[in-house]
This record gives structure tokens, C-alpha cells and sequence, in this order.
């Protein structure tokens, strides 16, 4: 058995960044990861550009000027603006080569085509200049950047339509159990609703991985070989929920050695999550999840995510850590690291009630884990905690 610190590096360790590679366009490529740096092929913006509805100034020392004319947004012609002259311009039309500055239209007064400015302007006030977000030629957005909505937006701003982005991993999720069976169908005595395949393909969606199958086995040897050598072979990762502890119906392990899978760990000093198994067969990354629903998705959120996320291109892939404050008292039993399900607000974390993990409810109100390490047994309020931020 190993401690956390050990199998978050060995994770590490023995997962890739893909070398493989796709182009798609900007609009779906949310939540992928560039592949090469995005070159600005325009200024932005490509002309002088008004920042406010106003007028556009000849000159910025007087206070009476004669309206000469109107520009509004679109619009391609670039009128002549002398001194003691302006123009009615609206935001974001382009400003005319010899105007100085824009004065917004509350600060002007305007009566028989002349209009008097309430103060003096500053010169080029108002007035986006050519190439002031971006030049041509620039980097816009770098290599191992993730696009987000906002990133969709300023990409299309400069006329990107296309991407190079790195390829996400094909995921199937494998699920283990004869006593499970899917919700919506009446329970007999002895069987419990299966979820954590909807749990997981739900963590896994939220954070940008959708190309994601589920296939059920049951607890017989024959049937876990054929379908894990079948997964193996065909998919980038592979998750099982379920069967790998060493009871005599838990065949996944006993499977795996089978197929000479290489075993990176198993059992990690945890709780929960302690029968987590990572291992690798030439492409594919295997990870062998506890059956119970709290101990499988707290295991994908300290390290599944983690390896998605450097298979996929991200160079900020660890999981995002801070420190509160305790709100709550808490004792631990045993030597084992814990993460506990908990609640933070206005930068104070509340340790949730229900705990094991068979329960998702404290899971289903919580938006942190914090993590106590083996050393520490005892939380009181007002104590300093580090606590892993959910996605």
C-alpha cells in the first residue's frame, strides 16, 4: 500500500500528453487544448475604432465645432474631418484618420448643425487605436492553452474558423456487480440501483470528455477476460467500477494479470478509495475504481482527472488546491490520509455529515474535499485545512 503522495506521482509519471492531434472549428472546440501557438492573421481591431456613441473631434482645442456628417458601425468610408469640425459617430465605428478624439454625446450639446462640447477632450480619447488587443502577426493564444467559451469569442474576433487542438481520449467505463441493476426497473430482494456509471460519464461530461461508452459484466471470470482484453484493445482509457478487491466473486483483478496488464499500484493509504488500481497496457491507461460510489468518484477526481487531463494536453493538470478555515470539528479514525466530503462559503469549509463510502448525498451538496494527511488525526474550528476544489 502506498500513500497518496506516491500514487499522485506515479500517475504522473506514467501518463503522456498524446502526440496525436485534430483540427476543428473554433465553435466546438470548447474545452480542448491548442496544439500549436494561434497566430493573429489581422490588427485588432483593424481600424481606429469608437469606443462610445459621441462625436468625433478635428481638433481638441476648441468647444463649438460644425456637424459635418455621420458614421455609424459597418460603415466603410473614411470622411474627411478638418479642425473646428465633427462628425455624430456611434461605438464601434471607425473613427476618421484625422479626428483626435471622441467626446461621448452627454458631454455635447447640439442645436442647428453645430454642436458645443460641455469640456475639453484628451487627445485620442475614446478612441481604440489599431492593433490595441492585438497585432498582426502576434500570438493570440499559446500552445497548451484550454479554450473557453471566452477564448471562442476572441478567436473568432480575429477571423480564426479552424484549430489544431490535441485529441481527447476515448473512455469506457466498465462496470461490475450481479447485484446491480439500472434504475427505472423494480428491485428484488437482495439488488441495488447501478449508478456509478451515470456518475462517472456525468464527471466526466462536466469536464469536457464526451467520447465515453459504458459496458456491464457480470462476476464471472471468462466473461471480465473477454470484456477487458476487448476495452483494452480498443479504447485510450479504460475505468472499471467495481471487483477489484479479493473476494471470490471480484475477478477484475485476477483478470488484469491474466491479460499482463503492467501494474503501476494498488491500494493506496486512503480513505476512501483505498483499493484503487492504476495500470497500463501499451496505449491504454487502466484504472480499476472502488466499487463504492463516494470511494470511486473521490479516486477520479485525485487522479483519474488528473491523467485525462495531461493525456489531453493540459500543462496545468493537478487538481486545484487552497486553504480555509474549519467551520467544523472532526476526529479521525485510523492512520489513513481522509478526503471528506465538505461545503465551503465566504472562504469557511464545513465538513459534511455522511461520510462512508457507500454515500453520495454529502457528495451531491459538496463543492470541496478537504484532505486531512495520515499525520493529522484531529480538525478543530478555526484550524488551517487544504481542500481540493471541485469542478
Amino acid at each position: 500500500m502506498i500513500s497518496v503522495q506516491e500514487a499522485i506521482r506515479l500517475t504522473d509519471d506514467y501518463t503522456k500528453c498524446t502526440q496525436k492531434t485534430i483540427t476543428i472549428t473554433v465553435p466546438e472546440s470548447l474545452r480542448y487544448v491548442l496544439a500549436k501557438d494561434i497566430v493573429s492573421p489581422i490588427d485588432m481591431p483593424p481600424f481606429r475604432q469608437s469606443a462610445m456613441d459621441g462625436y468625433a473631434l478635428g481638433s481638441i482645442e476648441e468647444k463649438t465645432f460644425d456637424l459635418v456628417g455621420e458614421v455609424k458601425a459597418g460603415d466603410p468610408q473614411d470622411p474627411s474631418l478638418k479642425k473646428g469640425e465633427a462628425i455624430r459617430i456611434f461605438t464601434g465605428a471607425p473613427v476618421p484618420s484625422e479626428a483626435k478624439a471622441v467626446i461621448m454625446q452627454e458631454k455635447v450639446e447640439a442645436t442647428n448643425g453645430k454642436i458645443v462640447v460641455q469640456e475639453l477632450s484628451s487627445l485620442h480619447a475614446n478612441i481604440r487605436p489599431k492593433g490595441e488587443q492585438i497585432k498582426k502577426g502576434e500570438v493570440a493564444l499559446s500552445k497548451g492553452t484550454e479554450i473557453t467559451a471566452a477564448g471562442i469569442g476572441y478567436l473568432a474576433t480575429i477571423g480564426i474558423t479552424h484549430i489544431e487542438v490535441y485529441q481527447k481520449p476515448s473512455i469506457a467505463i466498465i462496470t461490475t456487480g450481479n447485484e446491480l441493476v439500472p434504475p427505472g426497473q423494480p428491485l428484488k430482494h437482495g439488488q441495488i440501483y447501478e449508478s456509478n456509471s451515470a456518475m462517472l460519464m456525468g464527471a466526466l461530461y462536466k469536464s469536457g470528455f464526451t467520447n465515453v461508452t459504458c459496458h456491464k459484466v457480470e462476476d464471472q471470470y471468462e466473461a471480465t477476460c473477454s470484456l477487458l482484453e476487448k476495452v483494452i484493445d480498443q479504447y485510450d482509457v479504460v475505468l472499471i467500477s467495481g471487483g477489484i478487491s479479493v473476494g471470490d466473486y471480484d475477478f477484475v483483478g485476477k483478470a488484469l494479470t491474466a491479460l499482463n496488464v503492467e501494474e503501476i499500484f494498488y491500494k493506496v493509504k486512503q480513505k476512501p478509495g483505498k483499493p484503487l488500481y492504476f495500470a497500463k497496457k501499451g496505449k491504454t491507461t487502466i484504472f480499476a475504481l472502488p466499487g463504492n460510489p463516494a470511494s470511486s468518484l473521490s479516486c477520479f477526481y485525485i487522479y483519474v482527472l488528473m491523467a485525462l487531463k495531461k493525456i489531453s494536453g493540459y500543462e496545468d493538470y493537478e487538481p486545484k488546491q487552497s486553504s480555509v478555515i474549519s467551520d467544523s470539528y472532526y476526529s479521525k479514525k485510523g492512520q489513513r490520509a481522509e478526503f471528506l466530503k465538505a461545503l465551503v462559503i465566504d472562504e469557511k469549509v464545513t465538513i459534511l455529515d455522511g461520510q462512508a463510502s457507500s454515500m453520495l448525498r454529502s457528495f451531491a451538496l459538496a463543492n470541496t474535499m478537504v484532505y486531512l494527511p495520515e499525520k493529522v488525526s484531529e480538525v478543530n474550528i478555526g484550524d488551517t485545512l487544504q481542500v481540493i476544489n471541485l469542478p
